[in-house]
């Protein structure tokens, strides 16, 4: 035997098939490589580029449902505090709080919800009154939602996966501005 010795292996069967180069050296220890064709390596990248193209659409569909729930529970708040409002005889307030309402329903918000991409995650930020705190991030190439720990990480364990269907939508549904829903379940 020379100093190694290389052997191409079949590694699937078909029109065209991985190989995987098993070299053998003296000593008899072997390592292991595999032959990708290129082919295979742009199908490959073509699918990790349209998963990440897809969790950037994701994340602006969640950034836009956060922010959608928060009128629809502001709405609720002031027809709620409008009626306390005109039970107690207080005219002022009921306009105050019907002005607000009408506000919320032509789209005028006080919140919202964008995000800025790191290096590892989208980071979903929720902006009121010149402050800006961290919802929740995703990951880029996975799209895997998880709390904030802090402004710069997320906290252990995901808490939803966008990829999976029933998860995106009931992540849509049920997503709230206040951030209950990335609790443990």
């Amino acid at each position: 035997m020379d100093t190694h010795q290389t052997v191409y292996i079949a590694a699937q069967q078909g029109d065209n098939p991985a190989m995987i180069a098993v070299t053998t050296t003296k000593d008899m220890t072997a390592t292991v490589s595999r032959k990708q064709e290129f082919s295979d390596f742009c199908a490959q990248r073509d699918s990790q580029n349209t998963i990440q193209l897809n969790v950037v659409k994701w994340t602006y569909m969640l950034c836009d449902a956060l922010r959608q729930n928060y009128i629809d529970y502001s709405i609720k708040s002031h027809k709620r505090n409008r009626l306390q409002m005109s039970i107690a005889g207080a005219s002022s307030s009921v306009d105050y709080h019907d002005a607000c309402i009408k506000d919320l329903e032509n789209g005028h918000c006080d919140y919202d919800f964008t995000f800025e991409s790191g290096r590892k995650y989208h980071k979903i930020i929720m902006s009121a009154a010149g402050s800006r705190s961290v919802h929740a991030f995703v990951d880029k190439k996975t799209g895997e939602v998880y709390k904030s720990a802090s402004w710069k990480s997320p906290a252990k364990g995901v808490r939803y996966d966008m990829r999976i269907i029933e998860q995106r939508e009931w992540l849509l549904q049920h997503a709230d501005w206040a951030g209950s829903y990335l609790y443990a379940r």
